[in-house]
């Protein structure tokens, strides 16, 4: 690449700047990085623990469902959840985590009362109450899971899109910079070296031409007063 590029000050002025400028951009990088990971480190955290969570709601509410089944028959089952007129409602909305835009997940008419449910009280039992309570924490469980993983998925593909541009920075474009900027410098160098060579040479060529000038005019001076002499 060093081959490429004309040894001239300009130049080496103008990678001088791509150099800082880009070291400061691997350094606001990697602090980016850093933070990036610890972010992302603490909703691991928050992660492990919805899925813990969530894996014990399902288990209590096929636990529910199982006893309701059994106890009260599919049909009444069934005939209870055909009842729910209003369901659970999502809404959306985004923070920003670092540059990093991740989902924020509301939700609302998740939890019902026994009245809001649909079905009649007297005509189902404790069961099917419990089967209901189950499935609308499992449900609410469910909805903050979605929110945590899909943060967790956005903070790790921005953790690999600023460590692949640190990576590029560091191992690739800032040492073709420095490999310029050395090569630029040892042309300058010879160039500057031939040049004091080449000026060295030409005082020394016109000294040699000055002082046979001399020579000349001295011989012709000597050559004149000989003359005069004679006569």
């Amino acid at each position: 690449m060093a081959k490429d590029v004309k040894p001239t000050r300009k130049e080496l002025m103008r990678i001088e700047d791509r150099i800082d400028l880009s070291e400061r951009g691997h350094d606001t990088l990697e602090k980016k990085r850093d933070g990036l990971i610890m972010e992302f480190m603490d909703i691991l955290d928050q992660a492990q623990d919805v899925r813990s969570d969530l894996d014990d709601s399902y288990d209590r509410a096929q636990h529910a469902i199982n006893m309701a089944r059994a106890m009260d028959g599919d049909v009444a089952v069934r005939g209870a959840a055909a009842a729910l007129k209003e369901h659970p409602e999502l809404t959306t909305q985004s923070k920003n985590i670092m540059g990093v835009v991740v989902p924020q997940i509301e939700s609302s008419k998740v939890r019902k009362s026994l009245d809001e449910r649909g079905y009649g009280v007297m005509g189902t039992s404790a069961r099917i109450d419990e089967a209901a309570d189950a499935y609308e924490e499992l449900i609410e469980n469910i909805i903050l899971a979605a929110e945590v993983e899909t943060a967790m998925k956005k903070m790790l593909e921005e953790i690999e899109t600023t460590k692949r541009r640190v990576n590029a920075l560091e191992f690739k474009l800032l040492p073709d910079l420095y490999d310029n900027k050395e090569y630029i410098e040892q042309k300058l160098e010879e160039q500057e070296r031939e040049e004091i060579f080449r000026m060295k040479k030409i005082k020394n060529k016109k000294e040699e031409e000055e002082a046979a000038a001399r020579e000349e005019e001295n011989a012709e001076a000597e050559e004149a007063a000989a003359v005069t002499a004679d006569d």
